[in-house]
């Protein structure tokens, strides 16, 4: 598209329509829809530029939604579970940031995803997901190290949040709305080492606030359906997304590995 050729990443229908696509779907995610959603930005951006310019893009965008969902869930919390995972969360992207020239994304989705399928395996022996577990100062600390290092290098925190946090049982809004303070603290954070490793220009700057009204708007939709949903539909659906995220990472991990 001439007009925003030269201004904006969108200079071609086709680049557009993939944006609009991953936005959106990652919108839903931050709404609290999460799961296999969430990991469909960067996959669908990279059909029409590089993986690192489509993680450079959607991390703006995901500050914007952050904002939007931090106020669509205000009020719903955890404290306590932001006090055990935050502090691991800062070291995980702190070793993400020193690490970053030697770690292999693909080697990092696929330990995630066998995470992943591993826990929504033992949950699926227990039955139901197994009774409600306590709080832990170190599965905290350690989840939340992994979300931290994962969320930095790979975009893929939500796998490790989930092992610690979905075991906790909580009311759907209360997970939904502490999910939300966990991420846009760590997207916050990972701001600063992003733009340190060059990861922004005003290209992608300008080409992520276009994205603003579709931003507001699908996550907002996103907040809109967990918060009419049920418990004994809200646990089964996120451990089904788990698996779906579990699969999709090794199943990119793999290719990239064999590629």
């Amino acid at each position: 598209m001439p007009i925003l050729d030269g201004l904006t990443l969108f200079g071609d229908p086709a680049t557009l329509i993939a944006a609009l696509i991953a936005v959106f779907l990652v919108g839903l995610s931050k709404g609290g829809l999460g799961g296999a959603f969430a990991l469909m930005g960067v996959p669908i951006l990279s059909l029409v530029m590089s993986p690192v310019q489509a993680a450079a893009l959607l991390l703006p965008i995901l500050l914007m939604m952050d904002g939007i969902s931090l106020w669509a869930w205000r009020g719903w919390f955890d404290r306590a579970t932001l006090l055990h995972l935050l502090p691991g969360a800062v070291v995980g992207i702190a070793l993400g940031w020193a690490t970053a020239a030697y770690t292999s994304e693909a080697v990092v989705r696929l330990m995630v995803g066998l995470v992943a399928l591993g826990f929504v395996a033992r949950m699926w022996l227990a039955r139901g997901g197994g009774r409600a577990q306590g709080q832990s100062w170190a599965r905290g600390g350690f989840w939340g190290m992994g979300a931290g290092f994962t969320s930095f290098v790979a975009h893929a925190g939500g796998p490790p949040f989930q092992v610690y946090v979905l075991p906790l049982r909580f009311d759907p809004k209360v997970y939904t709305g502490t999910s939300v303070i966990f991420f846009a603290v760590v997207n916050l954070i990972k701001l600063g080492p992003y733009a340190a490793l060059g990861q922004f220009d005003r290209v992608v700057l300008v080409s992520a606030f276009a994205m603003l009204p579709l931003a507001v708007v699908s996550t907002l939709l996103g907040a809109w359906i967990i918060k009419r949903m049920r418990a004994e539909v809200f646990y089964p659906l996120m451990y089904g997304m788990i698996a779906l995220v579990g699969v999709k990472l090794v199943w990119d991990a793999v290719g990239a590995l064999l590629g």
